[in-house]
């Protein structure tokens, strides 16, 4: 019950974001809304902004995952689910780039940047699983790693994007994450004047 009330105060406290921000201000005004007590909300989300965000990333991220699921990308390549995972993900939030803008505001702040390398590994880690990710060695962290970098480019081209149905941020994704794929290709071109440090490092990348 407490999961669906949290929920239910965030749906309502989103609405007030984008003219109070992630705040305590619109975290009582969409209490307000439903009818649920100030101190309640309080109880709820204790550290205010940073949890609704947090609750409203997840949310986000078990919303990929369903329509991922309901898709059945079947045998496409890797990499090709990868690209539509981390779109559907951008996709979901089309109508709420106000509010992934304040969130980023908030979480770039100091106190919060651990919470908000927390957030950014539950999505990056959520499309992998989704792509059907089975890793358990180093390559599992090697890719979060990378995605991390593209997703996180590609939310702010998507942030200023002004194309019909965002076609150059979805563009954008395939560029960054075909970068990737060139990733071992240049460090084949360090192994011809620097063979020996390459042996000792032996660095990869996934294969997408």
């Amino acid at each position: 019950m407490t999961g669906e009330v949290k929920e239910n105060l965030l749906r309502a406290t989103v609405r007030h974001v984008p003219f109070n921000g992630w705040s305590e201000r619109a975290l009582k005004a969409g209490a307000a809304d439903i009818g649920v007590a100030a101190e309640t909300a309080h109880i709820l989300f204790p550290n205010g902004g940073v949890e609704l965000i947090k609750l409203h990333s997840e949310l986000a991220d078990k919303e990929m995952e369903r329509r991922l699921s309901e898709a059945g990308l079947g045998e496409t390549r890797v990499r090709n689910r990868v690209s539509h995972a981390l779109k559907t993900r951008l996709e979901i939030a089309s109508d709420e780039r106000e509010l992934v803008r304040q969130a980023l505001v908030l979480l770039a702040l100091p106190r919060n940047a651990g919470l908000g390398a927390r957030i950014l590994y539950c999505t990056v880690d959520a499309i992998w699983r989704a792509a059907g990710d089975e890793s358990s060695d180093w390559n599992f962290y090697t890719k979060r790693a990378l995605l991390s970098g593209v997703y996180t480019t590609a939310v702010l081209y998507w942030l200023q994007d002004a194309s019909p149905e965002f076609e150059d941020t979805k563009a954008f994704v395939d560029r960054r994450i075909l970068d990737v794929m060139r990733l071992p290709m240049e460090i084949n071109k360090l192994r011809r004047p620097f063979p020996s440090f390459v042996r000792r490092v032996r660095p990869q990348a996934p294969r997408l």
